[in-house]
């Protein structure tokens, strides 16, 4: 059997009604649950950027992904590795006020996690932590194995390459002008 790993796929597209619905659609028939996904405008003008993770393997994965890349809408689809971007996550931690005092070592807790409080008031404290889902899961793991976490959330993953332009931008200059 082949390896499985995470794999992080972005596509870039206009902003079409039901496109996300199609591209869900390819990777059910695969059989792959997407992780995480994080929509938003690009850099490029009029451009919507989706990051989507999932565990696969290279050769389906592959085949997704160009599946993705033949639609009408999509620009460009392509999939990459951890290693090949620069990558974070963001979490929030609602914990009770009165436990949050009482919890010895608050200040110390804050540092070690590179945490935030974004609210606090008579009942409840929000924080937010940034940083990959290990990060975030070890506080989350840390605060409800001490005082309780009321509500958490965690963001898709955002992700940008580490190459020097946007593969986007660099694929339609090439089209147009040569390599």
């Amino acid at each position: 059997m082949a390896e499985r790993k995470l794999y992080t796929v972005i596509i870039f597209s206009e902003n079409t009604v039901g496109l996300l619905n199609q591209i869900t659609i390819i990777f059910t028939r695969r059989q792959l649950n997407i992780e995480t996904l994080s929509v938003s405008p690009s850099a490029i003008k009029g451009i919507h950027k989706f990051t989507i993770t999932t565990f696969s393997d290279q050769d389906t994965i592959d085949k997704v992904v160009k599946q993705i890349d033949k639609r009408v809408d999509i620009l460009k689809a392509y999939y990459n590795t951890d290693e090949d971007l620069v990558y974070q996550e963001i979490a929030l931690y609602k914990l009770s006020t009165e436990a949050f005092i009482r919890m010895g070592g608050v200040e110390d807790l804050i540092r070690k996690y590179n945490a935030r409080i974004l609210e606090m008031n008579e009942v409840c404290v929000v924080l937010e932590k940034n940083g990959h889902y290990e990060e975030t899961q070890a506080l989350f793991k840390e605060l409800s194995d001490s005082i309780g976490v009321l509500q958490f959330i965690r963001s898709g993953r955002i992700a940008i390459t580490k190459s020097k332009v946007e593969r986007l931008r660099y694929e339609r200059y090439v089209g147009r002008y040569g390599s």
